[in-house]
């Protein structure tokens, strides 16, 4: 079986989300890796260096410079041809340009998978991860996404896979990139953080949340991350969002400053290896899934935690 993995990467990088992704088709038989961008012969380098990688191709082309999915798909269903699965990261990225070569081949998409457990077997999140599906899929290509906390991430280092250019689809006239706006921080990356410090509603206001979390975070050399009560009343940017509808993330420490615990938030987070949670109502649902609980006022509280450190 050989599978198809796009590469997520800004046409000089790779991002780590790729590795958990290779990990995943590697599980499925031999994996070729896909760079589409313009300028993007070094990714293409550093993805056969990458363990487990056979062969990675190579679209580098002016109309794929931004990746959009309606100039990305067309190239996709192409190669299908010769694969049988088409594995993308569960990102905006992936989830953007998936289902378009889903619709394009006619089969159903497998959308973030947790598991491999055979060619046609998968597992995936439903109702919020309170619940695994089991779904057996009996398409013959493969169209599916990886949740990247769920698999370990390939080696950087070791393979030696052949590089192979080719073409694009070109323009397809169906949309245009106009502009982008990326946030610029000396913080870790959230989905690849060791440390993410998270606040809540429960903070009150956006000058709190800088003053109680920015400092526990800065102390320890940790991501900071936020509630999507916290977001949508404007302390933070949407980029901070942690859940269902935000990042899913799975660090080694999980910090909960006020943060009340809804589904859809321990749904983004209850994977993380430790998670600490502090709030003052002790019947708070994050406390079912603390590893550490503390019941305590979080002005009080997170002062003295960061003074500590």
């Amino acid at each position: 079986m050989k599978t198809l993995v796009l590469v997520e990467h800004d046409n000089k990088t790779m991002k780590d989300a790729t590795l958990a992704v290779v990990t995943a088709a590697s599980q499925l038989g031999e994996v070729h890796a896909l760079v589409i961008g313009s300028g993007c012969a070094s990714v293409g380098e550093q993805v056969a260096k990458v363990a487990g990688v056979a062969t990675v191709h190579v679209a580098d082309d002016a109309a794929l410079e931004h990746q959009l999915a309606e100039n990305a798909a067309p190239l996709i269903a192409s190669l299908m041809d010769s694969h049988d699965a088409f594995l993308a990261p569960a990102t905006t990225t992936g989830k953007n340009i998936a289902p378009r070569v889903a619709a394009l081949l006619d089969v159903m998409q497998i959308s973030d998978i947790l598991s491999v457990e055979s060619e046609d077997t998968f597992t995936r999140p439903i109702y919020a991860g309170n619940a695994i599906a089991t779904v057996k899929s009996s398409d013959a290509k493969k169209v599916i996404t990886v949740r990247g906390t769920a698999f370990d991430k390939a080696e950087t280092e070791g393979g030696s896979a052949k590089i192979e250019g080719v073409t694009g689809a070109g323009e397809s006239g169906l949309s245009s990139f106009v502009s982008e706006e990326i946030a610029k921080s000396e913080r870790p990356e959230l989905t690849s953080a060791k440390i993410i410090v998270s606040g809540g509603r429960a903070l009150g206001s956006a000058e709190k949340f800088e003053e109680f979390i920015t400092p526990l975070a800065d102390k320890l050399g940790a991501g900071i991350g936020a509630s999507r009560a916290a977001v949508d009343a404007g302390y933070v940017p949407n980029d901070y969002q942690v859940g269902q509808t935000g990042k899913i993330v799975a660090p080694e420490v999980y910090i909960a400053i006020g943060i009340s615990g809804a589904i859809q938030h321990l749904a983004g987070m209850k994977d993380s290896k430790i998670i600490v949670a502090i709030n003052k109502d002790e019947d708070a649902p994050i406390f079912q899934v603390a590893d550490i609980g503390l019941v305590a006022d979080l002005f009080n509280a997170v002062p003295e935690l960061t003074s500590k450190v």
